[in-house]
């Protein structure tokens, strides 16, 4: 039976669709939806704030690790069973938190949470690239990619919301219903693709990966609380993560069936598909994790205001998504992308003339363009990158697409976490290097009035408003950062091959499937 044959038309599309979807937003909406409400679970769970993080690092690490062999067990136990059995391990254990009454039982329980929500996003997208024609995969992939990038966007504030509104159990008991209409949607309507009973797994590439993965979300997590490389702990991670990492390349260069296909790593276009998708990880969680608390800390919006002020990045990526998604099968995906990098580039540039004082208006149309653009180059980037993949290896690939992703945000919020508080503390030096009594400036006027240096609390006031200076300065230097990051990824797009074009009245020829 050829693909086109096989795959579901009308309602049964639309159904399977729909639970797919749900999938994602649940696991892309819990990798961020759950930090607002740590100060709250510390109380309850009597956790020092050290040990509360733990919440956030065993979820964390559990996905990483446990995403890699999405592929093997898919093609094993076939991809109906395990995305079922994902689901219905996700949903339990999102209720298990929940009702957790202590700091063990919740990190045990978020560690269940990550090891099967792990194979959620790779097996929701792998299966909406299989359900729909090659003419429709664009839009397919706008769909699905709507829940991938708004959840970490979204998952701040609505994490916040029932906090406040509930408390902060709500975070996770909010999985249930979701959880239950995909699994019930899954049932009736997915069909079983089969399974290789005879399939063997190779444990030591999946060993070595799991400590290099593992290692190095453990390094990038804990790093900032424990001073980076003056810990012995993080110097420990990065030699492991290093040792595990370089293991699994000779491992999977060598091997006769190793745990991922070097073909992977052949194909031109998935190749370069990765390290923009790495590029766009560390854009998409970092400049949220930064923009955040430069509203409260600086700008001096209360937290509610703050995440209204971040909703339109998210309103831009749908809406960005929506259009991306049929310009696809009409334009060069390559020229989508170029124009999304470019307004990605152009946002963070206007953010590094950024101050305290910036009024909402323009705040709100650089939130709208950044979100448009990271929409216009995540559409048409997953339909060429898998555009001149063989079909055997999409699940394979789906899950290092979404391992790679991960990373990259782990990564791009870890250094610009880094560079903010270092930043902060070198230009706090050289800006107080010049406040002495010798300088004219603080001699008269204004200054000398509200900042007198020989008053003690005069004094103090002075030191915080040097704070707020220097931190203004250090969220411009990661700003820059971020464009920096952005701007080469372009360079990628002359890698890759456009993808083959199919009839346009919605027929089924496809060269790939």
């Amino acid at each position: 039976m050829s693909a086109a044959a096989a795959r579901p038309e009308g309602a049964t599309r639309a159904i399977i669709t729909v639970c797919a979807m749900l999938a994602t937003l649940m696991q892309a909406l819990d990798s961020t939806i759950a930090n607002v409400a740590l100060p709250y679970m510390q109380g309850s769970l009597s956790a020092t704030a050290d040990q509360i993080t733990w919440v956030l690092t065993s979820y964390i690490v559990a996905a990483a690790i446990m995403t890699a062999p999405v592929g093997w067990l898919s093609a094993r136990f076939g991809r109906k069973n395990v995305f079922l059995a994902s689901l219905i391990g996700f949903t339990v254990a999102s209720m298990l938190c929940g009702v957790a009454q202590s700091l063990t039982q919740m990190v045990v329980f978020r560690l269940a949470q990550g090891v099967f929500g792990a194979a959620l996003v790779p097996l929701s997208q792998a299966t909406m690239m299989d359900i729909y024609p090659l003419h429709q995969r664009g839009q397919a992939m706008a769909i699905w990619g709507m829940g991938v990038m708004l959840g970490p966007i979204l998952g701040p504030t609505l994490g916040g919301w029932l906090t406040d509104a509930y408390n902060w159990r709500w975070v996770f008991y909010v999985n249930l219903p979701f959880g239950l209409l995909a699994i019930a949607g899954l049932i009736v309507f997915m069909k079983d693709e089969g399974r290789n009973d005879g399939l063997r797994f190779d444990w030591t590439g999946f060993g070595v990966l799991a400590l290099g993965i593992g290692a190095l979300q453990m390094m990038l997590d804990r790093g900032e609380q424990l001073d980076w490389f003056g810990s012995t702990e993080i110097v420990a991670e990065a030699v492991l993560a290093a040792l595990g990492l370089y293991l699994f390349a000779v491992h999977m260069l060598t091997h006769d069936k190793p745990f991922l296909s070097p073909r992977l790593f052949r194909d031109r276009n998935f190749a370069a598909g990765l390290v923009i998708m790495f590029a766009i990880g560390m854009v998409l969680l970092a400049t949220s994790a930064l923009l955040a608390p430069y509203l409260q800390r600086l700008g001096g919006y209360p937290v509610q205001t703050a995440g209204l002020l971040m909703a339109p990045r998210g309103f831009g990526t749908m809406l960005a998504m929506m259009i991306a998604g049929r310009l696809v099968s009409r334009l060069e995906p390559r020229l989508v992308m170029l124009a999304g990098l470019a307004m990605i580039a152009w946002s963070l540039w206007d953010m590094t003339g950024w101050t305290p004082d910036i009024d909402t208006r323009s705040m709100i149309l650089n939130s709208i363009a950044q979100g448009a653009g990271l929409g216009f180059v995540f559409t048409p980037l997953t339909v060429v990158a898998f555009a001149t993949l063989a079909p055997e290896l999409r699940t394979d690939g789906t899950a290092l697409f979404s391992l790679v992703r991960n990373v990259g945000s782990a990564i791009g919020v870890s250094i610009t976490s880094f560079l903010l508080a270092q930043n902060t503390q070198i230009m706090h030096a050289q800006i107080a290097e010049h406040v002495t009594p010798f300088n004219p400036m603080v001699q008269s006027g204004g200054a000398y009035q509200f900042w007198n240096i020989a008053n003690p609390s005069s004094l103090a006031a002075m030191n915080a408003e040097i704070t707020r200076q220097a931190t203004a300065i250090a969220y411009v230097d990661d700003f820059k950062l971020m464009m920096l990051v952005t701007l080469p990824t372009a360079l990628l797009l002359l890698m890759m091959k456009a993808p083959p074009r199919a009839p346009a009245g919605g027929g089924h020829v496809e060269v790939l499937d």
